[in-house]
């Protein structure tokens, strides 16, 4: 790791100022649990350190007029624990006590985690691909068990945030802000992929800061859930996970959401699924259904097939606790 200066900002305003001015030599840091990572792998050489957790405007779980606001730099512990979010937004804490472990819950941020680079093995060890500005995706014919198989190529990285999939499926709001001027942006736009962008992975522009994430109260009567599947127990990214959200009515699915993670390279709203279930019965025969429709038009690489299966099997898995 080089040698870095480490330059405490006073306000929102400030940090932003020194991003505009100097963004290829500054980087700001939240919780860090990613980009103490990034430089370690000398993945980014910043020359300075922007510090932002300590921001008050950054902070704090509120509600809203339609739900919560939760500043950017909250704590995943904090989100997981929350008795307000468990009440009104359950998927979200769930999807927040599955990051990491409890020590990476007490550091990072969510708004780190929506924002945190791809763990592709590739890109982490610098070869010179997509993401570090090259016009190759070493892992298309290498190793790739955990890569995309839904909206792959140019590159296939996957996306590894769990509360992004979470915060889609709620219908919830970006707020950024440049220091003089701030834009909201919905969070199912707020990803960009790799046909859009191969470089990046967010709308996000080099002088701009994610503050805070406004989070509509989960419908009423509905009932949500995020299940992940790992290699490991835990303190690993997923395979495959699903944020999953119905309202039922009378036995019959009024509404549902279904967005999954670690199958693409933005948490993927599985739109085909949530079809097959509106209308339905939520039963064995229409959780079937939706698992199957939840990957139509998925492309395995060569290694990495068995996750259509298993994307089938976990959102089944997910609707049928919910029935």
């Amino acid at each position: 790791m080089d040698n870095f200066s480490y330059a405490r900002p006073a306000t929102l305003r400030d940090a932003a100022s020194q991003l505009g001015r100097e963004h290829n030599r500054v980087m700001l840091i939240a919780g860090g649990t990613d980009v103490l990572g990034e430089l370690k792998d000398h993945l980014r050489e910043p020359e300075r350190l922007v510090p932002i957790r300590h921001l008050k405007e950054l902070q704090g779980i509120r509600p809203s007029r339609t739900g919560l606001r939760i500043g950017a730099a909250t704590l995943l512990a904090d989100i997981a624990e929350s008795d307000v979010i468990r009440q009104q937004a359950p998927v979200l804490a769930m999807a927040a006590g599955k990051v990491g472990t409890p020590q990476i819950r007490n550091m990072g941020t969510i708004g780190g985690n929506i924002c945190q680079r791809p763990r592709c093995w590739y890109y982490r060890n610098n070869y010179p691909c997509f993401k570090h500005g090259g016009n190759t995706c070493f892992s298309a014919a290498g190793e790739n068990d955990f890569h995309a198989i839904l909206e792959g190529g140019p590159s296939f990285i996957v996306h590894p945030s769990d509360t992004a999939p979470a915060l889609v499926a709620l219908g919830a709001t970006v707020r950024i802000s440049s220091g003089s001027r701030e834009r909201s942006v919905p969070i199912a736009e707020f990803f960009v992929t790799p046909r859009q962008d191969a470089r990046r992975e967010n709308v996000l522009q080099p002088n701009e800061i994610v503050t805070e994430l406004e989070v509509p109260s989960a419908p009423a009567g509905s009932k949500a859930i995020y299940v992940k599947e790992m290699v490991r127990e835990m303190w690993d990214f997923a395979l495959c996970s699903v944020a999953a959200m119905v309202t039922v009515q009378n036995g019959v699915v009024q509404n549902a959401r279904i967005v999954l993670g670690g199958v693409a390279p933005r948490p993927y709203r599985a739109a085909a699924a949530e079809t097959a279930l509106v209308g339905k019965a939520l039963d064995e025969a229409s959780a079937t259904a939706a698992g199957e429709a939840a990957v139509q038009g998925a492309r395995p690489l060569a290694k990495n097939a068995y996750k259509v299966p298993l994307t089938q099997a976990v959102v089944k898995r997910a609707l049928l606790s919910l029935a």
